[in-house]
């Protein structure tokens, strides 16, 4: 969601607000995302039912989520607390925690770097359109080390904004990725490679533990090995066991194999 003073929320939209003054029929709040633009809950929009004293629902300085209600642009905001689902208040509450994360972590990438503050807001936007908000750019690379270079970044900094990714960020799983150059001259060249591969995923797979490894073709002689993993612990252990596997079933049938990661 955009920072713009001139940007306002859409209706039906999860926004994070802070409650700035408690009044007998309402509460004012701030709305975080949209340059503190201050909004508006009717008393009958605090909670479902009868609400006898509206400061035992909320208190000034909290922190909320609450539903857009209307909008009148340049104007007002209306907003309800009653109408958003516990579910949904944990999920904007995370993402609004997430974001703000995810702006301190890029302030330490530009003071590392030496960006100007220009420098730091250009990099930021053009993150946010790429992976779609700024947490989700970090979250990438805490997943897959080659996300940015993916979207089309490149630069010294990359390499502080990956560590610092991987240092911070505690993704769902991670992706890991490496290449075997393998060339048997034999009748049953194919089969072997078939083998060779085969055993590579079958050693590095465990599915208790949801690491998956996947070979794929790129256009003989090479294969791309595909890891995903909980944790990059798991990947390694996974390309260990890729690595330590395909290699001799190639090297036994008089081939040859290079692995290498990226």
């Amino acid at each position: 969601m955009a920072e713009d003073n001139d940007e306002w929320p859409d209706e039906g939209e999860i926004v994070v607000c802070v409650i700035s003054e408690v009044k007998k029929n309402g509460a004012y709040a701030t709305i975080d995302s949209y340059g503190d633009k201050e909004g508006f809950i009717f008393v009958g929009e605090i909670a479902a039912g009868w609400v006898k004293n509206i400061r035992g629902f909320v208190r000034k300085g909290q922190r909320i989520a609450a539903k857009v209600i209307k909008v009148k642009k340049g104007k007002s905001v209306e907003l309800s607390l009653k109408a958003v689902s516990e579910e949904r208040r944990r999920d904007a509450m995370q993402k609004w925690k997430n974001e703000n994360r995810a702006n301190q972590l890029l302030t330490i990438v530009g003071e590392r770097v030496k960006w100007s503050e220009t420098e730091l807001s250009d990099f930021k936007g053009e993150l946010i359109e790429s992976f779609g908000d700024l947490y989700s750019s970090f979250e990438e690379c805490a997943i897959d080390a080659v996300a940015l270079k993916e979207a089309g970044f490149e630069g010294d900094w990359c390499k502080v904004f990956i560590e610092l990714a991987v240092e911070n960020i505690i993704p769902p799983f991670v992706n890991i990725r490496g290449f075997l150059d393998i060339q048997v001259v034999a009748e049953d060249g194919i089969e072997i490679i078939r083998e060779a591969l085969a055993s590579a995923e079958e050693a590095g797979t465990i599915e208790e533990e949801e690491t998956v490894v996947t070979c794929h073709y790129d256009g003989a002689p090479r294969y791309r090995v595909e890891i995903k993993a909980p944790d990059y612990k798991s990947a390694e252990t996974a390309w260990q066991a890729v690595e330590s596997t395909a290699i001799p079933v190639v090297t036994a049938a008089g081939g040859t194999a290079i692995i290498e990661r990226t």
